[in-house]
This record gives C-alpha cells, structure tokens and sequence, in this order.
C-alpha cells in the first residue's frame, strides 16, 4: 500500500478558478478520469475532472505537458476508453497524476497563458460523459452486514443471518452488457413473478429498487491460476466509482432460489463517470470495521494487519429521489439516505483477495461492486426494500407523494465525497438514472 504523494497536498491550487472552491467535487487533489465527448458529440476523449471543466488528455499531450509520461501511457491517453491505462501499475499512473497535477497547477506552465488553457481544457457542462471503460466482466458483492441482516430479517426472521456470511465474502457473476452510465434512462423491466399461491404471471416489476453500492475498477490483473494476496489488492485497483445495481425485488424474490439473482438484476447498472484513483483517496483511509468479540476472525488468507489498519474508505453516500411531480413543480431532489462506506464488514480488498482465490483470473476494466451499503440507522439503508421495509413503512416526499418502491418518472441522484480536517473534499460527481415505463407493446 502506498503512502500519499504530492497531488493530495492541501496546499495545491488550480489556475481553474472552480477547483478551488471548496464545494466542488473536483478540487485538483482529486483528478479522477473519466471518457467525455467535447461539445457532446464527436470522438470519445480520455479526460480528467478539474472544477466545472475537464482537461483533455489528448489535447494535453499535443501542447507537451505530459512528456514526462512513458511512451506507452501516454499512447494510452488517446484511446477511446480506459482500459488500457487501466492496466499499468499504480507507479504509472501516479506519474500520469504528478504530470496532471503540475499542468493544471496555479503554478504551472500554463497558468499565465489563458489561450493555452483554452486549449486543454474543456466546460464540463457542454461535454457528454461516457462509459469510463468497456466492462467485460463486472461482479457484485454482499459485504454490508446490515444490508444482508435487514434482508434476511424480512424472509428468515427466525435465521436471518445465514452462517457462511460472516466467513466468507457473498458474490454472484453481474451482468456486463446491460451496466450504462450516470444520465441514462432505465426501462422498467418486465419478468415473472408471484402473488402468495397464485400461478406466476408475466408483467412489468411492481416492486423497482435502487442499491446503493461503490464499484472498484480492477486495474493491473493477475494471471488465471494465481491469487492476489490481501497485502497486494491495492496495486490492482484502478480506482473507486458509485454505482446503483437497479433491482426488481418481486422478479428475484421468484427467480433466485437456488442460484441467486438474474433477471431481476440483469437489465440495468448504472455507474458514475468518474473513477478516484487510489491515491486521491489516500488521505481518506480509515481501519477496516472492527468485528464483534463473537464474531470469527477471517480465515489467513482474508486477513492482514495491513488491511486491517487502512483497509477502510471514509467516503460519504446519499441517496436522493426527484419524481416527474417534483421535477415539473422545480422541487430540489428529496434525500432518502445518507451513509458511510467505510462500515462494510468486509474490505474492498478482502473481496479482491477472495474474488482471485480460487485462480480466477481478474482483468484491467472489471468492475466489483460492493453491495449494498447499510448501517444501523434507518436513515443509512441503502436501498427502498429496506428504507420502506418491504413497503410497509412508506416515505412520504416533499410533494405528498408516498413511495414503497419506484414509480415511472422516479429519478434515482447518489452522490458520494470524501472529508478530513486538514484535506479538501473530494468528490464522485453524480451516479444518476431516470425511470421509464415498460416496453409493454
């Protein structure tokens, strides 16, 4: 695990006016990177986030502010997508951060030269944000307690915690095809379900959730047949991203006995465009959960002092829902939850160890996801199935509107940051996606 290096200073200040405001998401200790398309149309660019701007990574190599990059990271800049910068190393990419860092820095070679400035960089607000990557294989997790308790409370009163759980860390195989980015509508999915004893019927799902989760982009894999130690998980982590992994709670309550969700997860999994590089979240590193005095300690393979000790993300998760009634009256979004990731009981390394301790082999662009993130309180559940549980404790939003589940219309905001004294907040922009009725022709 690598210690904080000189993007992450406090001290650091951008001749983007924006950046330095400190509400802002982007500060220039963050510089996530993202794919965008100038003007909203055109050849889809590598860029990071500055501010209310982004700098684009072609245009900064053209001027020669990224020479002291290596030859072949620097070719990388100019796809079409991330993977391939995905997958160097983490020494890499922090060279790529440092080069970054000092162009757009106030100090900078460009800071006393505003048509240079112009010239690689570009307004966030008339860009077109893409996909960060082509995700080839993309794995969700199960590794809030409270999530899986709150669950297994609703269908298993009597055993709701099922006694795997707290040994080994719950995954299924996602769908990769179907995950879209932040701003994409998402189609009320039809599928099988059943009322009580009644025959099954086929119809759109009544019962349209979000959850709540941080994906983590793999970066650097590891060989088919090999293992990625605890210690070593975070040189293959790209960086950490929001996602919501759209449920349709009937349709899986139908579906997933005996081999776990599908249809009811498959048709949509929305993700934010921006990734946080490992280290611009270093300041944020916090120790992993500590276990209760009756709870097993992972076995060897799963545990590490290391991770123990700065295993943990301080990041910050709401939740909030704008409906078609809102939106029309010009209402602000109504915040349903709000969270910390930093609770899981397991790491996000932990899942990485497991994910490759069979010999599975992880590849540059794969996205793990966490599950959904829950606390204690009923305000930090991270999904409408437990804020409304099971639907029997309806919210009531700022237009008198009640929600058990999602109805048509119904906009699903997830926002996440990053706070410590002394630090910036960093941000993760917005995870955003919009309900549309069912294709029922």
């Amino acid at each position: 695990m690598m210690s904080a290096d000189r993007t992450v200073s406090p001290d650091l200040r951008s001749w983007v006016e924006s950046a330095n405001d400190r509400r802002t998401d982007f500060p220039i200790q963050n510089l996530p990177f993202g794919v965008f398309e100038p003007d909203g149309n055109g050849e889809p660019r590598i860029g990071v986030a500055i501010g209310d701007r982004i700098a684009d990574m072609p245009a900064m190599l053209d001027a020669g502010l990224l020479d002291s990059v290596e030859e072949n990271v620097q070719r990388a800049c100019r796809e079409r997508a991330l993977n391939s910068l995905m997958s160097f190393g983490r020494e890499s990419i922090r060279r790529l951060r440092e080069a970054v860092s000092d162009a757009l820095s106030a100090g900078g070679p460009v800071a006393r030269d505003p048509s240079a400035q112009r010239r690689v960089t570009r307004s966030a607000g008339e860009a077109r944000v893409l996909a960060p990557a082509v995700i080839r294989d993309y794995t969700d997790f199960y590794a809030s307690i409270e999530h899986a308790t709150n669950l297994g409370s609703m269908f298993r009163p009597d055993n709701p915690l099922l006694p795997n759980y707290k040994w080994i860390p719950i995954g299924y195989h996602g769908r990769a095809s179907s995950i879209v980015v932040s701003g994409t509508d998402v189609r009320r999915p039809l599928g099988q379900t059943r009322d009580g004893d009644k025959p099954p019927s086929f119809g759109p799902t009544s019962r349209l959730d979000y959850e709540l989760e941080i994906g983590a982009f793999i970066g650097r894999g590891n060989a088919q047949g090999t293992r990625i130690p605890v210690d070593d998980a975070d040189d293959h982590i790209f960086g950490l991203c929001l996602v919501n992994d759209w449920s349709a709670r009937d349709i899986q309550a139908w579906e997933y006995q005996p081999l776990g969700p599908f249809l009811g997860k498959s048709f949509a999994t929305t993700l934010s465009p921006w990734v946080v590089t490992l280290d611009a979240l270093a300041p944020y590193r916090v120790p992993a959960r500590r276990r209760a005095s009756d709870d097993p300690q992972p076995l060897p393979y799963l545990l590490s002092e290391r991770d123990q000790a700065t295993g943990g993300f301080a990041i910050t998760l709401e939740v909030s829902i704008l409906s078609a009634r809102m939106r029309d009256a010009r209402t602000a979004p109504h915040r349903v939850s709000i969270g910390a990731f930093n609770e899981m009981y397991w790491t996000t390394a932990q899942l990485i160890a497991h994910h490759t301790s069979n010999g599975c082999n992880l590849q540059p662009a794969d996205l793990l996801a966490s599950g959904t993130i829950s606390g204690p309180a009923k305000e930090s559940r991270g999904s409408l199935i437990e804020r409304t549980w099971r639907g029997t404790e309806p919210l009531t939003l700022p237009s008198g509107e009640t929600r058990a589940f999602l109805a048509d219309g119904d906009e699903v905001i997830i926002r996440g940051w990053c706070e410590r004294e002394g630090h910036p907040r960093i941000g993760f922009g917005e995870c955003r996606g919009r309900v549309t009725p069912a294709d029922t022709a």
